[in-house]
């Protein structure tokens, strides 16, 4: 039971630290004059993928590469069948907005590249370095397509930035004491739920490979469930996919981009025989939706949040 509480307050710490840090930061970048749409390309996109980073970093340096690298394939599997899924299920919603499209394929291409690296059995620093590399040239293309349709005069906002943000602290003393308090939280947090996780993966005799695919997984995506969900219940239907299809190219490019270049990660063979294959199977799923505008409704919200139980169980059977 002790192990199964500390894995719920590791997950706990790193979604108020993750939180905190990324309100702290936008309040310093505010402060800084940095203009809003660089805040949202960067610190917001990337400070809701912290509790992955710091979880897959951990996890590398504790010899436990499956937590590592099932923490991403299994964010990325359960943001699109439960993040899109579940919100489903209170209201419809379209894979709709501006520029979705492109990104949906360019998520496909991070994905593509990322099952090649994880073929020969390792995620090593050369590969880390190439998806980090990509990641930014992303960022660089996503700032120079906003600002080349921005109106004239005005400065453009991040898409879905003030769902995510809300309020923003502008007192120095307070934006210090909540970059302090999110730096503190997120390792400490991602060291209560690595070791939680390995734990309870020994003690039922399951693999690291599931626990992170599953657990760990489900647990760093709740940030990004409670977005699509507020998103949707707001009529933001674009927010809602836009912060799944964000999200999983920052899990890819940040998160596999700098954990291996602290600590190789060696890749299961699970990973390469099926785990990678579902991964990618979503973002056809997703691009599908995207593409047909297919509306997302209960019953394909039932087949979705249907279709990850499934995956879920299975993973633990076999």
């Amino acid at each position: 039971m002790t192990d199964y509480l500390l894995l719920l307050a590791g997950l706990a710490v790193l979604m108020v630290g993750g939180d905190v840090l990324v309100r702290g930061a936008v309040g310093l970048a505010e402060r800084l004059n940095i203009p809003h749409l660089v805040i949202g390309l960067t610190i917001v996109a990337f400070g809701t993928s912290a509790p992955e980073l710091f979880i897959s970093v951990q996890a590398a340096l504790a010899n436990a590469s499956g937590i590592a690298l099932g923490n991403v394939v299994g964010s990325n599997i359960a943001n699109v069948l439960l993040v899109m899924g579940l919100p489903a299920l209170i209201a419809p919603s379209r894979c709709e907005g501006e520029g979705i499209g492109r990104n949906i394929v360019v998520m496909i291409g991070f994905t593509l590249v990322f099952m090649a690296m994880m073929l020969d059995g390792a995620i090593g620093r050369i590969d880390g370095a190439i998806l980090l590399a990509m990641l930014l040239l992303f960022i660089t293309d996503q700032y120079r397509t906003a600002m080349g349709s921005a109106t004239p005069g005005a400065e453009p906002e991040a898409a879905g930035m003030s769902e995510d943000v809300c309020t923003v602290p502008h007192s120095t003393l307070v934006i210090i004491a909540m970059l302090a308090f999110g730096l503190a939280a997120l390792p400490l947090g991602a060291d209560l739920t690595v070791d939680a996780a390995t734990a309870i993966a020994r003690r039922w005799n399951v693999s690291d490979d599931v626990i992170g695919l599953t657990i760990v997984a489900v647990g760093t995506s709740l940030p990004e469930l409670a977005t699509a969900l507020i998103a949707v219940l707001r009529g933001s239907h674009s927010i809602a996919i836009g912060n799944v299809v964000g999200s999983n190219i920052f899990n890819i490019g940040s998160i596999m981009g700098i954990a291996p270049l602290i600590a190789p990660i060696a890749v299961g063979g699970r990973f390469v025989q099926q785990d990678m294959w579902i991964m990618l199977a979503c973002a056809l799923v997703l691009a599908a939706l995207a593409f047909w505008n297919i509306k997302i409704g209960k019953r394909v919200g039932f087949a979705m949040v249907g279709a990850y139980g499934m995956y879920a169980a299975l993973a633990f059977l076999f």
